[in-house]
């Protein structure tokens, strides 16, 4: 493959997951300090909303701006003038959910609030509200490829615009019936804040080109789990190598039979 290599620094991440309620949490059990407990995800009551968006919010809502925001405060960045993409598989489960029960039932008048919320940007939406941000936002669907699809949109924009770019890749649960035919089994997202140059908050740097190899595994079952089950969490072979120091090539999970060549350096 001639595909042009992209390169960013890794300046600021945010993670939630079943289990792992922030990124200081999943670091630590990343690096094996600490064993995994499982447990449903805990979303935190997202206060940087006004109160009217903060009551309506969602799941998904509530998730990205957790991770988002943790992401742009490791990086102690502007998440007014951060450009950002959002990537994920489904968007809102429960609102898809809430929104076919009514209009299979005998009153099929949708509310405002459910119906603006079942667009696939709704969580950048309420990004934009809560941050005041008027800098470039794109939403992305590649269904179990979102993050590796996320990542190389936030890639080429640091690339080519040279500007921070903020990546959120998230997914959340579908209740049944839908279930069955798409069961994933909690929420869970992973921020990461990419810059074109390195500065003294840089983690890593990340070089990003297309393979045909086989995506790198976990050796813990549980989180290998998490990493198949819900597809914003195929960056977990990634961010074990950046927090063990294992710097050098991972392969994460595309679309197949492509997959991405990650390259790890060090400051």
């Amino acid at each position: 493959m001639n595909a042009i290599p992209l390169t960013a620094w890794i300046e600021g991440i945010g993670f939630l997951a079943p289990g792992l309620p922030d990124w200081p949490t999943a670091r630590a059990v990343l690096r094996g300090e600490t064993a995994y407990d499982a447990a449903p995800a805990v979303l935190p009551a997202p206060s940087i909303l006004p109160a009217a968006e903060r009551r309506r919010a969602s799941r998904v809502v509530k998730l990205t701006l957790a991770i988002g925001l943790e992401a742009a405060a490791e990086a102690a960045a502007d998440v007014s003038q951060l450009a950002a993409v959002f990537a994920n598989s489904g968007a809102d489960g429960h609102n898809c959910h809430a929104l076919c029960e009514q209009l299979a039932s005998a009153d099929r008048q949708i509310s405002p609030t459910r119906f603006h919320n079942s667009v696939h940007n709704a969580a950048a939406g309420y990004w934009g509200i809560a941050t005041k941000s008027m800098a470039p936002c794109q939403v992305i669907c590649g269904y179990d490829a979102s993050f590796g699809a996320g990542l190389l949109d936030a890639l080429g924009q640091v690339v080519v615009d040279q500007q921070p770019t903020l990546l959120i890749a998230y997914d959340s649960e579908y209740p049944e019936p839908l279930h069955s035919k798409r069961n994933t089994p909690d929420c869970g997202g992973v921020a990461l804040l990419l810059t074109p140059t390195q500065t003294a908050r840089s983690q890593a740097q990340i070089t990003v080109s297309p393979s045909t190899a086989a995506a790198d595994r976990l050796a813990d079952s549980e989180l290998e789990a998490l990493r198949t089950s819900i597809p914003a969490l195929r960056a977990l072979p990634l961010l074990q190598k950046l927090v063990r120091g294992e710097f050098g090539p991972v392969c994460l999970d595309y679309l197949p039979p492509m997959q991405l060549a990650v390259e790890l350096q060090p400051c």
